[in-house]
């Protein structure tokens, strides 16, 4: 059975904890802190959708598969960003679904997609309900009602093609049920994003994740070979051969759509066999401009680690006062995470020790970076803890150049400081490429009156920030609604006008997932 998060928190509920004793003084100390309770009074709207149009939907998914309970509902509402998680705990729940369906095959994805279009129905494709921009929130304005289209039955692994090395799963797998299935056959897709506990293959193709292992495997874009996806008008496949010429590449359209072009059912991925075994250690520099030029370095050298990860000099401070088991005296500047967990890795890791050592890093073993590894998926539930003694903790990531890195850097730091004084502004770099790299912050911020304007307040400015100095919007987050305005300043009238027409020809009455992503 698929573990369900928390409706007003993340993740497992058996995980949920108070906030660590020596990161409550450190938090205390710099921001002050409150106890801030979640509501247990939520209540949801009615369902909007007539009992006849619901039973036209049971005749076709089969009994059990059509969903209109409340904790069901609640279950699937908003996605797991601070704002979405305030509005939770707030009890308000005020963007319910009017039911849930769960389908298991491509064909009653298209039969749901096709009661949809006929009923005028909103339908929001849900995979794992990590989302933290706004992507599952839909307009439902002049729809008759708004259908949370649930993949988690869609959970199978249809085939391996252990010649070529690729692998088929339905939409609906979460990342640790991908990996265990690919262990029964030696192989691994190592796709680690934060979220990976939760999150789905299907999530993973529509917002372009990237993993925390992406120096050495890629992003899932990279990953993907194939595709088959349910829309409005009819079925696409893509993925005949490993590279082709034929005409844009579509897979790439519909990587990153986030449900607004149609449902993806199948994702075709590359894997790699399991290493036999994996390393992960920690390096000091003593600044953060300083560890990013080093990261250059390895990355234009052909010197890639599987794991290269490196916090600025705040969020090295944070995270040595709160790994007390592990020990932080004399360590400052700017902390690095090494991870090898491919062979090829690891017979690079003598180079690679090699090379930091020359650029100024001072070795700090491997009881720190095994003590990253454990805890890689753990930083979403600090949040939650955090925001129960009052303080407001947000994440925003960009991506550019290596040139433009420093300024870029200075520029979101100082919008979101003027916009929450006293607040901590973290960043890390987690993902690198030969040419740039991805800018990742961290902000805790003592709560105000309105969390949610004080944040979006501080948020547009930061985004306002990121499109000024020539970086994405977002590396790895997608767009959802929350970066939709300065998507448009991104691509500019052209690229509006490409994906508008994209969305006319394959979503012609706009019933998927309506004001995400499309400016």
């Amino acid at each position: 059975m698929t573990l369900e998060m928390h409706p007003q928190r993340w993740g497992d509920p058996a995980h949920a904890a108070p906030l660590p004793a020596s990161t409550h003084a450190l938090v205390d100390a710099f921001l002050g802190t409150r106890d801030t309770p979640a509501s247990d009074g939520a209540t949801l709207p009615e369902p909007g959708l007539s009992a006849d149009l619901l039973d036209s939907l049971e005749s076709l998914l089969g009994a059990g598969a059509v969903l209109a309970d409340d904790e069901t509902r609640r279950l699937r509402t908003r996605g797991k960003s601070t704002p979405d998680l305030l509005l939770a705990r707030a009890g308000d729940l005020g963007d319910a679904p009017d039911v849930v369906v769960r389908p298991r095959t491509h064909e009653e994805v298209a039969a749901v997609l096709g009661w949809a279009v006929e009923h005028h129905v909103a339908v929001v494709p849900f995979g794992g309900g990590t989302c933290v921009t706004g992507g599952l929130a839909a307009v439902r304005d002049g729809f008759a009602g708004l259908v949370s289209l649930d993949l988690v039955r869609m959970d199978r692994l249809l085939d391996v093609d252990q010649v070529s090395m690729t692998a088929t799963f339905q939409p609906g797998v979460r990342g640790p049920a991908a990996e265990a299935m690919l262990a029964e056959h030696g192989l691994t897709l190592s796709h680690f994003p934060q979220s990976f506990e939760f999150a789905s293959i299907g999530g993973f193709a529509a917002t372009r994740s990237s993993g925390q292992s992406s120096a050495g495997f890629g992003r899932f874009d990279e990953m993907v070979v194939g595709l088959r996806v349910a829309t409005p008008v009819g079925e696409l496949v893509t993925g005949s051969s490993p590279a082709n010429a034929a005409g844009p590449d579509l897979r790439q359209v519909v990587l990153g759509s986030e449900g607004t072009l149609g449902v993806i059912t199948e994702v075709t991925v590359r894997v790699r066999e399991l290493a036999p075994e994996k390393a992960y250690e920690a390096w000091a520099f003593d600044s953060f401009a300083a560890g990013a030029d080093a990261m250059r370095h390895l990355v234009q050298h052909d010197l890639r680690p599987t794991v290269l990860r490196l916090s600025d000099e705040t969020e090295t401070m944070v995270n040595l006062a709160s790994q007390s088991e592990v020990g932080g005296e004399g360590i400052s500047g700017a902390l690095m995470i090494v991870g090898y967990e491919t062979p090829g890795a690891l017979r690079r890791r003598e180079t690679v020790t090699a090379a930091l050592g020359e650029l100024g890093a001072k070795p700090l073993g491997e009881e720190r970076g095994a003590a990253w590894a454990r805890g890689r998926f753990h930083a979403p539930y600090l949040r939650d803890s955090m925001l129960d003694v009052g303080v407001l903790v947000e994440t925003l990531e960009t991506a550019t150049f290596w040139s433009r890195r420093q300024a870029l850097y200075d520029a979101v730091r100082a919008a979101l400081e003027s916009h929450l004084p006293g607040a901590l502004v973290m960043c890390h770099i987690s993902h690198v490429y030969e040419t740039g790299c991805s800018l990742y912050f961290t902000v805790a911020a003592r709560q105000g009156d309105d969390p949610i304007a004080q944040w979006h307040a501080a948020k547009s400015a930061a985004s306002d920030a990121m499109v000024g100095s020539g970086a994405t919007i977002t590396h790895h987050h997608a767009v959802g609604t929350d970066h939709r305005p300065w998507l448009a300043r991104e691509i500019g009238e052209v690229g509006v006008a490409m994906l508008r027409g994209l969305k006319g020809a394959v979503d012609p009455t706009g019933i998927l997932n309506p004001g995400v992503l499309i400016p």
